[in-house]
């Protein structure tokens, strides 16, 4: 009975359990459907009310557009109103003109053909006047076109050389501002000193009694002294001195060592004398050595033979007229480089052949010939491009020089040498010495005017056309020249130049 009861039970409480359930399931799904309604009713009004709203939005945006469109239409149909007007405006102006070209067209048409007919008439008339004017003037019509031509070629010839004339005379003018410029500035930068020096050295003696020492026994040590030197010993009357002479100023400074030396030592016999001797010589040479590299390194030159060094420290014991050479050299070489960096030209190649334009004066005793083809050959056998072999050639105007360097070069030796006080050579002897020169060529028949140029070194001969001939002038040079050698003293060469001129000269009034 027991699971009757729960049985029943169970079953009495699943049926009402289904009841309940369908009672409030039924009344979720009526309230759920209720809500729907009202939502899908809502839904519908407000779509309603949105398509009302548009509908509105919209009419108002066509008659917006509308609006506009029809301004804009106005405003296009304004536009071509005006445009149509301005096109029947062009389009009658067109047509004025083109009645206008048709007018002038007749007009031109018409003095067209009388043109015509009148360059006939003058074609006709300027034939008629050529046949006149050959027969007055007597030529044809080519043969007054070619005196014209002539004419006109004449007057412009002469028009041209004026012009060229005056171009060469500015020129002429400006160049030699801005040489005196540039000379200028090379004096004013280059400070040299000079020193004169001579032919004799003097040696001072303790006392006259060495004297004696000196000429030696039956004057051997004077003998050995002067043989083994190669210069001359001079013992006179002057008090406490000797003195030594010879041309060759490095003979000399060893001699003048070598006395000086047996002095101080005392003992003096050839022997003696012949050890000092070596000992000066060596150390001549040494100081020659020494002033060739000092005067290298103070020009900043450099790849110099050992032996061009050598050589230009020769020229330390070497003077022209009092001035030394190698400090002369120096200055030539300072000078030519500060003109070459005016004018913009090669510095190194300047200041490398002013040092060694006077390379020749340390060897033309040993050889013949002028100094300056003599350092050329010397240079080119140790190697010196050409370009300083020419300048070299040329500063004395052996050869005509064809480069700006040897002209700079040319010009830095005048200016050395010419500096006041460089040379010891007064200026009465200098004067006399250029007047016997001139006087000398002057004296030639057929010389009108001679001209002492370049401090001496070079005399410039006018000769009559008349009386000599070119082939006289040849001639008389020669016979200048071999005249200058026989009667004159000077140093280094002498230039002859015969000019011969002949002159056409006519007035126009």
């Amino acid at each position: 009975m027991i699971y009757v009861y729960i049985i029943g039970s169970l079953v009495l409480g699943a049926v009402i359990g289904f009841v309940l359930h369908r009672y409030f399931v039924a009344d979720r799904i009526n309230r759920s459907r209720e809500s729907a309604d009202r939502l899908v009713s809502d839904a519908r009004k407000a779509a309603e009310t949105t398509k009302k709203e548009m509908l509105l939005e919209a009419k108002d945006e066509i008659f917006h557009l509308k609006a506009e469109a029809d301004s804009d239409i106005k405003e296009r149909r304004k536009e071509l109103t005006a445009t149509e007007n301005r096109l029947m405006q062009r389009e009658e102006s067109i047509e004025r003109r083109a009645d206008s070209m048709d007018k002038r067209e007749h007009q031109l048409s018409s003095q067209a053909g009388q043109i015509i007919k009148r360059e006939k008439e003058l074609d006709d008339a300027i034939a008629d006047e050529k046949i006149r004017l050959e027969t007055l003037a007597g030529m044809s019509t080519d043969e007054a076109r070619t005196v014209l031509i002539e004419r006109v070629r004449q007057d412009v010839t002469h028009d041209a050389a004026i012009i060229i004339r005056e171009a060469e005379a500015r020129a002429r003018e400006e160049a030699d501002r801005k040489a005196r410029n540039i000379v200028g500035i090379a004096i004013q930068r280059v400070a040299a000193d000079h020193t004169a020096e001579s032919t004799v050295s003097v040696v001072h003696i303790p006392s006259d009694d060495l004297k004696g020492r000196i000429i030696g026994r039956e004057g051997r040590n004077i003998r050995a002294f002067e043989q083994l030197t190669g210069i001359n010993l001079i013992i006179d009357d002057t008090p406490e001195a000797v003195i030594l002479s010879s041309f060759d100023p490095v003979r000399r400074e060893i001699g003048r060592i070598t006395l000086e030396t047996l002095i101080a030592d005392g003992r003096i016999h050839p022997a003696r004398i012949e050890e000092m001797y070596e000992k000066a010589q060596t150390l001549v040479e040494q100081q020659i050595h020494e002033a060739g590299e000092q005067a290298v390194f103070d020009a900043g030159i450099h790849g110099l033979h050992a032996d061009l060094v050598r050589t230009l420290g020769r020229l330390r014991f070497r003077t022209s007229y009092g001035q030394n050479v190698l400090k002369h050299s120096l200055e030539v070489s300072y000078l030519a480089g500060v003109m070459a960096a005016e004018l913009g030209v090669d510095v190194t190649l300047a200041k490398r052949a002013g040092l060694l334009h006077d390379l020749g004066k340390a060897i033309n005793h040993e050889v013949e010939g002028p100094h300056a083809v003599i350092g050329a050959d010397l240079a080119r056998r140790l190697g010196e491009p050409k370009e300083v072999l020419h300048c070299i050639e040329a500063h004395h105007g052996d050869v005509e020089p064809s480069t700006v360097e040897a002209v700079l070069v040319q010009a830095a030796d005048a200016i050395s040498a010419s500096r006041p006080g460089a040379r010891r050579e007064t200026l009465e002897s200098y004067i006399k010495r250029l007047e016997k020169l001139e006087a000398l060529a002057e004296s030639h028949k057929g010389v009108e005017k001679s001209y002492a140029m370049q401090a001496g070194r070079e005399i410039r001969v006018m000769v009559k056309p008349d009386d000599i001939s070119d082939a006289d002038s040849v001639v008389l040079a020669r016979d200048i020249a071999k005249q200058i050698e026989d009667e004159l003293q000077y140093p280094g060469q002498i230039k002859v130049m015969v000019i011969r001129e002949s002159r056409a000269i006519e007035f126009a009034k």
